[in-house]
């Protein structure tokens, strides 16, 4: 693993992510990817997709639950069936995915190695390899069940790996990158970081080189049988302590097991600055600029929070939390997803996609000027509450088209306020 990857904990949760909402990650996930490789080139989505902060944060501006493991599958999935059809435009293919999909992907490489000119037999085995480190090499208690590989038409690589610890309800996902990889044995990992949860093994350190030798040199002299009555007779005493290993540290996401949205896991100053920016920005750079019919207040605050999924620097990711207000979840945390305003952003991104490839980049300009925006007037900017935000969203949801798993919203009883549809 590169300098620049690191591993994610998050709580281990089940269910499926309904069509709907799998249509438009797909859709929105796709745009997102064509406006990064336009604007930064294929190795820098590449080295975001290996950032387990930026990661985090692209699922959950696409509506996904902010901290749950299910954010890996969703995101994987909508940018293997987004990215398929434009493989041959983009030089981008993204292999893999969960169980019998994850077994699949050596197949996929090879195939992908002959359509492009890659050598798919050494892809195939650093998916093989890598999967290997984090399962086998590395043994922290976590059984792999979903890998992910994505490969340029340059062969550089990410992988995005995650397994799960029954037990304690969680999850990890792993992050590798090819950029500066040297060996998959001698620290391929930049660091081995997370909270203490008892002894782990790590034979993919440097510092373990020598106990590989010893094992392959035992399982030639004794043989797997002698081996295993020698570990038997082992464990029926006590090990002798050892000192910890001195790591490094490396980008390390740990989110909470509370699905709700709190005051606390999101950056105040920062959502402060997305807001002011959209309420600055949105007449002159939005509704008149790129003239998408419908697009109000509300679709402008979700494009500044894309707007910094796209551009931001990786310190800004710390806050996973942040991203989910501008689609919500599927689960109804922070709020219902709003499929208007979700559709609106798809459009705007869409128009400013299209224009670009016909030469026009002023629409993706204003994408950038609104980030910029952000982070400008966040030294300043006052706003509503993470609280009070969640509650207006949760009021006007109905107006929004809002959705989750558990159906449509009905309308707000607001004896107060007439019901109206409005403009997202």
């Amino acid at each position: 693993m590169s300098r620049r990857s690191g591993s994610a904990d998050l709580p281990l949760h089940g269910g499926r992510v309904p069509r709907w909402l799998a249509d438009r990650m797909t859709r929105l996930g796709t745009l997102m990817a064509e406006v990064i490789v336009r604007e930064y080139g294929r190795d820098e989505l590449l080295r975001r997709l290996a950032h387990p902060f930026w990661f985090q944060c692209f699922g959950a501006v696409m509506g996904m639950d902010w901290h749950s493991s299910g954010i890996t599958t969703s995101v994987i999935g909508a940018l293997k069936r987004g990215l398929a059809p434009r493989a041959g435009e983009l030089g981008l293919h993204v292999c893999g995915g969960r169980g019998r999909h994850s077994r699949a992907t050596p197949a996929e490489l090879l195939a992908i190695g002959e359509r492009v000119g890659l050598d798919g037999a050494r892809l195939a085995q650093a998916s093989r390899l890598v999967a290997k480190v984090d399962s086998a090499a590395v043994q922290d208690g976590f059984e792999l069940y979903l890998h992910g590989f994505i490969v340029s038409d340059d062969g550089r690589w990410v992988v995005i790996q995650q397994g799960m610890h029954g037990e304690r309800r969680q999850a990890r996902r792993y992050h590798w990158l090819s950029e500066g990889l040297e060996s998959f044995l001698d620290d391929p990992h930049a660091a081995v970081d997370g909270p203490g949860q008892g002894r782990i093994v790590n034979l993919a350190d440097r510092r373990a080189q020598p106990s590989r030798v010893a094992q392959l040199e035992l399982l030639h002299t004794l043989g797997p049988d002698r081996i295993v009555r020698e570990l038997a007779r082992l464990e029926g005493g006590a090990m002798p302590d050892e000192a910890p290993l001195q790591l490094g540290l490396l980008p390390h996401l740990v989110l909470p097991g509370h699905h709700d949205v709190r005051a606390g896991d999101v950056v105040g100053r920062r959502l402060r600055g997305n807001l002011a920016a959209a309420a600055e920005n949105g007449p002159r750079d939005f509704a008149e600029l790129l003239q998408v019919p419908g697009v109000g207040a509300r679709t402008v605050r979700a494009l500044a929070m894309v707007a910094e999924v796209l551009h931001g620097a990786p310190c800004r990711f710390t806050d996973p939390a942040r991203f989910s207000m501008a689609h919500g979840g599927k689960d109804r945390h922070p709020f219902p997803v709003p499929t208007r305003v979700y559709d609106h952003t798809i459009a705007v991104l869409k128009t400013a996609v299209t224009q670009a490839s016909l030469g026009n980049d002023e629409r993706l300009a204003a994408l950038r000027r609104l980030d910029e925006q952000s982070r400008r007037l966040e030294r300043s900017a006052a706003g509503p509450s993470v609280p009070a935000l969640i509650a207006e969203e949760h009021q006007r949801s109905h107006d929004y088209g809002g959705r989750s798993v558990f159906g449509w919203e009905p309308p707000h009883e607001d004896a107060a306020r007439p019901w109206r549809r409005t403009n997202p």
